[in-house]
């Protein structure tokens, strides 16, 4: 046989070879020559690699030869379980670094607030303050009411067979009275409401920082200035 004829089906039986391949096996090839991957994935990012991408197990890809055409498609290796279950887990993923991401945001945003407790406790001191004082000056205003109210009450003492018979100012000014009163009174709630979750608040701030500042000391960072 001659020799050019055997080197010619030599080549043609190797390159049926190659087309005989199932796209399996291109994943497990490594990479040859300068033959581009290439794919747009599930965040419409468009992809390139010398060897299978990664982000688009799930889609198909394209093989270009370095001239740029195409040599071969890749198509998913995923079925649709399978890809539903990786999108699933990609975003618990996601979600667990922006959650981890958080935590480190928040924890250096109270340590530079927080350098030390003194500094925690001070803040607690000051803001419970303010609302003892706002609640003293409805406390007092109060008092000021329920002295209004009792001059009230002894006007209506005299009408305490048939209230009917009140003069309708004294009438409407008890119920006026009656009603501010309740709300001073809401008022006074509300602000024993709003200095436990003050407090609750402190309180969980400082179950986060303890350990912090302890962490801090172990390792001889500094403590910043208060």
């Amino acid at each position: 046989m001659p020799v050019n004829h055997f080197i010619s089906r030599l080549r043609s039986a190797c390159a049926m070879l190659v087309l005989a391949v199932p796209s399996a096996a291109l994943w497990a090839q490594p990479a040859v020559g300068a033959q581009i991957y290439t794919c747009v994935d599930a965040k419409g990012r468009k992809l390139n690699s010398d060897r299978p991408i990664v982000e688009c197990l799930d889609r198909e890809q394209t093989i270009l030869n370095p001239s740029g055409t195409v040599k071969a498609k890749l198509g998913p290796v995923l079925t649709a379980a399978e890809r539903s279950e990786l999108e699933a887990k990609r975003r618990a993923e996601q979600q667990e670094l922006a959650r981890r991401e958080e935590e480190r945001r928040l924890n250096r945003s109270l340590l530079i607030r927080y350098p030390n407790q003194a500094a925690h406790q001070k803040d607690r001191d000051e803001a419970v303050a303010q609302l003892e004082l706002v609640k003293q000056a409805a406390t007092a205003r109060v008092a000021v009411l329920q002295a209004e109210r009792t001059k009230l009450d002894e006007e209506m003492a005299f009408y305490i067979k048939d209230p009917a018979k009140a003069p309708p100012k004294l009438q409407r000014q008890v119920s006026e009275l009656t009603q501010t009163l309740a709300a001073h009174e809401r008022f006074l709630a509300d602000q024993d409401s709003e200095i436990e979750r003050v407090n609750a608040r402190f309180d969980q701030e400082l179950k986060r920082l303890e350990p912090l500042w302890q962490a801090r000391q172990t390792s001889g960072s500094p403590t910043p200035a208060n």
